[in-house]
């Protein structure tokens, strides 16, 4: 399908009138920041309208509606409460979504009280959504990036920013890590993974993590890529608090590595679909990432 035109409150109002004329007096309102994924609407005081930007994030729709209140019952936290399920029209083509609002900003550290018992509340969080049933989840697939599937899908792709940026990064430590990271294999049962378990995505109240949001990248499969968060957005002291709150194996820990390393290495050689504002944050990244003297060699 082609692209939609621009998102804006005046679509999002004449849908939510069209399909749900319940809520046709509630105002709409941008949510800022705004999502890469997906455009975000405030929807009165109490609800949220989602919309995909692009046609490959469509699939992820009719996914939260279907496991996120599956889910809800067996965690620690606030997730995304499915209301309604939009569809296309007024030139919009794709299926969207409304939620129950949850209130929270989204997590930086200036925000957090305590990096290592916040990072410890992320891990309680994530012990339980791998402990959750399982039976008949979606498996990793193109549907969510292959989150929790074998790291071997982005072989080429990472090979290919390795060669693009030379030696403007430690190649030789990149690539040893990389390697690991694919010579490794999952041994335990397969899990429900978040997928997309970034800063963004983790809600904060009165210095403390109070909600976990935007599961699109969900899926059965490997808990490793839901471990990136140790080198992404924690310091050293919280990064030790969370690997060893959940005490991953080595092999684990190597794809989790591989899965940062992925993400930096695609941003700072700019490769097709990265973000170009997230490269200072990669080059960050890659560096905690390659640290064999922190947590993260460990």
């Amino acid at each position: 399908m082609s692209p939609p035109r621009e998102i804006d409150t005046a679509l999002v109002a004449r849908l939510v009138s069209d399909q749900f004329p319940q809520w046709s007096d509630l105002t709409v309102t941008p949510v800022e920041p705004g999502g890469w994924c997906n455009c975000t609407f405030r929807l009165g005081a109490d609800m949220v309208a989602r919309l995909p930007r692009a046609e490959r994030y469509v699939a992820q729709v009719a996914k939260e509606q279907r496991w996120l209140p599956v889910l809800a019952s067996a965690l620690p936290l606030p997730i995304p409460q499915p209301l309604a399920q939009g569809h296309a029209g007024r030139g919009y083509p794709w299926s969207w979504s409304v939620y129950r609002w949850i209130e929270g900003e989204p997590a930086i550290q200036a925000r957090i009280a305590d990096l290592p018992a916040f990072a410890a509340d992320v891990a309680g969080f994530l012990r339980a959504l791998w402990q959750a049933d399982t039976i008949g989840g979606p498996a990793p697939g193109a549907h969510n990036f292959h989150r929790g599937g074998s790291l071997a899908v982005y072989d080429a792709e990472t090979h290919q920013a390795l060669e693009a940026l030379g030696n403007r990064i430690d190649r030789p430590a990149a690539a040893v890590a990389w390697d690991a990271a694919l010579a490794s294999r999952q041994d335990g049962r397969p899990v429900w993974v978040h997928g997309d378990l970034s800063a963004g995505n983790l809600l904060v109240r009165e210095g403390r993590l109070a909600a976990v949001i935007d599961f699109g990248n969900m899926a059965v499969g490997d808990p490793a890529c839901d471990l990136a968060l140790a080198w992404t957005f924690l310091d050293r002291q919280g990064r030790r608090a969370f690997l060893d709150a959940l005490a991953p194996d080595a092999g684990t820990l190597a794809r989790a590595r591989g899965w940062v390393l992925w993400k930096a290495l695609i941003v700072l050689a700019g490769l097709p679909g990265t973000n170009p504002a997230e490269v200072e944050t990669a080059r960050r990244v890659l560096a905690e990432v390659l640290d064999e003297d922190g947590p993260a060699g460990a």
